[in-house]
């Protein structure tokens, strides 16, 4: 399907520029992608801070 390999193409272009998004799209991306996976949570933040350590960010303010 097209969506399918739209979104994957769309999913890899993200993970490229992961590190150069501000934070707030960074974690709008973030959650969106993990509604409904919790399971996966953990794997995509990994993945992630290892590929851009920058997006290694500081626990925001309460």
């Amino acid at each position: 399907m097209a969506d399918d390999r739209f979104a994957e193409l769309l999913g890899r272009a993200a993970m490229e520029v992961w590190g150069d998004m501000p934070r707030e799209v960074q974690e709008a991306l973030f959650e969106t992608a993990m509604k409904g996976r919790a399971s996966d949570r953990e794997a995509l933040a990994r993945l992630l801070h290892d590929r851009h350590p920058r997006t290694a960010h500081p626990a925001k303010p309460s």
